[in-house]
Formats: C-alpha cells, sequence, structure tokens
C-alpha cells in the first residue's frame, strides 16, 4: 500500500493551495480513514483534517477550521485538502496518511492511528 502527496509550493499570504494525495488500489474508502498532517521545524506532528471511511465524515483541527477542506474521490481513489486563507504559520510539511482508525470521532486526527504515510510535501507561506 503506498501514498503519494503533492501539490506543495510556495505561495503568498492570503493564497491558496490544493493539496493532492494518491492512494494505491490497497487502499479501499469504505474501510480506510485518511488524514492530512503537518510538521513543522521544532514542532510536533499535528493533525489537520480526516475523512472517515465509509459515510466519509470530516473533522478538521483548530488550525484548519473555517480555511482547509478535505474531500475524497473514490473512483480516482484520491484524497484532496484545499487550503484556504494562508497563512505564514501554515508553513510545514504536509503529509497524507491512511489505516483502519478505530477510534471514534476526531481520534482520527490523531497521528498514532495510522500505519500508512505518504513522503510529505512542503508548503511555505511567504511574501
Amino acid at each position: 500500500v503506498q501514498l503519494q502527496a503533492s501539490g506543495g509550493g510556495l505561495v503568498q499570504p492570503g493564497g491558496s493551495l490544493r493539496l493532492s494525495c494518491e492512494a494505491s488500489s490497497g487502499f479501499d474508502f469504505d474501510y480506510y480513514t485518511m488524514g492530512w498532517f503537518r510538521q513543522a521545524p521544532g514542532k510536533e506532528r499535528e493533525g489537520i483534517s480526516c475523512i472517515r471511511n465509509g459515510d466519509g465524515g470530516t473533522y478538521y483541527g483548530d488550525s484548519a477550521k473555517g480555511r482547509f477542506t478535505i474531500s475524497r474521490d473514490k473512483a480516482k481513489n484520491m484524497v484532496y485538502l484545499e487550503m484556504n486563507n494562508l497563512k505564514p504559520d501554515d508553513t510545514a510539511v504536509y503529509y497524507c496518511a491512511g489505516d483502519r482508525v478505530w477510534s471514534y470521532g476526531n481520534g482520527c486526527l490523531r497521528h498514532n492511528e495510522y500505519n500508512y504515510w505518504g513522503q510529505g510535501t512542503l508548503v511555505t507561506v511567504s511574501s
């Protein structure tokens, strides 16, 4: 099973980016919850958003609420993170992750729920 994140880059404050995560065929979204995480230098890995297996319920970390949107395309086995109104504090390496997450609700925002990770894509927000 593999995950491939892409879409990072340099963006000005207030700008937007869409991150993509391509999941290999081993990830059936009916059974696998998918998440986006980020890690800035010197900081712990932070849960940004997750989308639950099955009904696709979504959850957001405090830093993402109102600005980021997670979505998935089952036919393409893709997960997306639309990021708007980006701020310098959003600068980090962003990772997608997937697994059968057994915790309820926003427990899918905990990074230790996941065993499968993509390689990360760097987002830099700077003028």
